[in-house]
């Protein structure tokens, strides 16, 4: 890490010095707000995701949002939050990508805050409430930099009604591993075929190492969650997904999995025409993509043939109780 950008008003907070502390030898450099430096226009995105800068803020205001209709694994009061914004993975279809002005990573230092207003927001509730990580970020991939896993597990285990995800693509489980099992947590997976994780999720770990950590997880006791999402269009789909499927079914206790999800690529509009101008060599990007509403997707016919080949895949290994197909 070569430059850190500091808040003025975290410069004494804990997390802030020991982020800090973590790389010596970087320059810091003291700002008032991150919003003026990552929302700033005419950055150099591609540039900037070859060697990101790190933002450390405070999150005001709301921290706690309600997922997007259709965001959910079976709970009836779904949520996520923002612990940091921004990914160290490069993936082509990425909507993060199509959504910021800038590739650096801002984290924001004052985790307590969220979790102060997750157990408000909790309390709320006679029912159980679900609490998504892993929205604008990997959950897992920079944790031995923040350390949000422990910062996070050691506040829900304390809100036996309040549910959850991490959603990763990391095999960054080691703070997973080194203590018991929650009975409230699910971390959620991203799967993709290799071959479609070497052309499109560029640095992230291989389907074989995110099946490895997904075993090791189970073993240990926690509760698991496979996301096919977003299924990728190829000539040889059924080929590519087919031996997928083979491979994790091969691995896992898929009995034993507490929920996958199902979802075909789409993005906003405004999203994917930026994503074209940043890539505009990127294959996927060049695909067959028609607009649909307010989203961009595949022809109707196309997705309609992928996503049923998947679901009769996965109704050979799963319950219908642990599907839950995006919309």
């Amino acid at each position: 890490m070569d430059t850190i950008y500091i808040e003025r008003s975290v410069l004494s907070h804990p997390r802030a010095l020991r982020i800090c502390n973590r790389f010596p030898d970087a320059r810091h450099i003291t700002i008032e707000r991150h919003s003026d430096l990552f929302n700033a226009r005419s950055q150099d995105f591609r540039q900037q995701k070859k060697n990101p800068s790190l933002i450390l803020a405070y999150k005001a205001g709301k921290r706690v949002h309600a997922t997007p209709p259709g965001y959910h694994i079976g709970g009836q009061h779904n949520y996520y939050f923002s612990h940091m914004l921004n990914c160290i993975y490069d993936c082509r279809y990425c909507f993060l990508q199509g959504m910021y002005q800038s590739a650096n990573h801002v984290v924001f230092v004052n985790s307590e805050d969220f979790m102060t207003d997750i157990r408000s927001t909790a309390g709320q509730h006679s029912a159980d409430s679900w609490y998504f990580s892993g929205y604008d970020c990997d959950s897992l991939a920079l944790d031995p930099v923040t350390q949000f896993v422990d910062d996070c597990l050691d506040h829900f285990s304390e809100l036996p009604n309040a549910w959850l995800e991490l959603r990763t693509k990391s095999t960054q489980i080691r703070p997973l591993l080194k203590r018991a099992a929650l009975p409230n947590v699910v971390v959620a997976y991203s799967v993709s075929p290799q071959p479609i994780i070497a052309a499109e999720e560029h640095g992230t770990p291989s389907l074989a190492k995110r099946l490895d950590a997904l075993g090791r997880l189970q073993a240990h006791g926690w509760k698991i969650g496979l996301r096919f999402d977003p299924l990728l269009h190829a000539d040889n789909f059924n080929d590519l997904y087919g031996e997928m499927f083979d491979t994790v079914f091969r691995q896992l206790d898929m009995s034993a999995v507490h929920s996958v999800s199902l979802g075909v690529f789409r993005l906003p509009r405004g999203f994917h025409k930026r994503l074209v101008r940043l890539y505009p060599d990127a294959r996927l990007l060049a695909a067959p993509i028609e607009q649909r509403g307010a989203m961009m997707s595949y022809p109707e016919a196309t997705t309609d043939a992928m996503r049923s080949f998947c679901l009769a895949r996965l109704k050979t290994a799963i319950r219908p109780e642990q599907l839950f197909p995006c919309s």
